[in-house]
């Protein structure tokens, strides 16, 4: 049994809720500069040259790419053979309050989503775990802004829609997002499972590498279909025209009833924030 001291994850934590809020990663900064490449439009180029800007000022000052710093959203895979000393949520929760506080970020979560009194730390957490076999313990943080989570969809389908009827939920879902999202997106889909794993596994989706392939070959069809024809809608950097409008799409499926079609759409805007590490 290997013993990991629950002070650790809030070391890790607060580097990490730093880190990820100052230097965009390496999967979603080349998409970036790659889109820039294949920009028609001028405003759209102009815009996609400003956004490499603001990442190079960020990460050279050390202050947030955006100032909606997200939610911190936690997912923890963890080995059946590793025991933590303490609170794994309290050590979570204790880490993205230090890294919010001295990373001077912006604090955007409130206590109750009636009252709305902000709790000033942007703690709770988000924390979803996955238990797996072996002694490994890997933390993936990926703060999540609301202007982009409020444009995300989710619908229960019938069987009889089918994948037409999948592409038709993704279409409609950037469309109506528009500028909202703050375009270019990165769009996380979930397909399958029930009404909380498929919006689960759309969420994850946005923490897969960009330059990543899932492992089913109706599901690479997909992507690969749907961010083209994402890019045709025109929406364009900044929502004010282009071929740009994503980065990229992942698409993550579970296996569901016979009955149901799940299928969740997380939109992310281009500071989709994930980064990963092992204890």
């Amino acid at each position: 049994m290997r013993e990991i001291d629950s002070k650790r994850i809030t070391e890790e934590v607060k580097r990490m809720c730093m880190e990820v809020n100052t230097h965009l990663s390496e999967d979603v900064s080349g998409a970036l500069e790659a889109a820039a490449g294949r920009e028609d439009s001028p405003i759209g180029q102009r815009i996609l040259g400003q956004l490499q800007e603001n990442l190079q000022i960020a990460g050279e000052e050390k202050i947030p790419i955006c100032q909606d710093t997200g939610m911190a959203v936690v997912f923890i895979r963890m080995g059946q053979d590793v025991h933590v000393t303490g609170s794994i949520e309290e050590a979570v929760n204790e880490g993205v309050r230090q890294g919010y506080e001295e990373g001077y970020l912006r604090k955007s979560v409130v206590g109750d989503p009636i009252e709305r009194v902000n709790t000033k730390d942007n703690t709770p957490a988000v924390i979803h775990y996955e238990v797996v076999p072996g002694d490994e313990f890997e933390i993936t943080l990926a703060p999540k802004g609301f202007g982009s989570e409020n444009m995300s969809v989710l619908k229960m389908l019938k069987p009889a829609d089918g994948i037409e009827g999948v592409k038709q939920v993704i279409l409609d879902a950037v469309a109506a997002a528009g500028p909202n999202a703050c375009p270019p997106v990165v769009i996380g889909v979930g397909i399958g499972g029930t009404f909380e794993k498929c919006a689960l596994l759309a969420k994850k989706a946005l923490t897969r590498k960009l330059d990543s392939e899932s492992d089913l070959p109706w599901v690479r069809e997909l992507e690969s279909e749907m961010l083209e024809k994402i890019n045709a809608l025109g929406v364009g950097p900044g929502g004010l025209g282009g071929s740009v409008t994503a980065l990229g799409l992942n698409v993550e499926t579970y296996p569901t009833h016979i009955a149901g079609l799940p299928v969740a759409v997380n939109i992310c805007c281009h500071v989709n924030r994930h980064i990963t590490t092992k204890i």
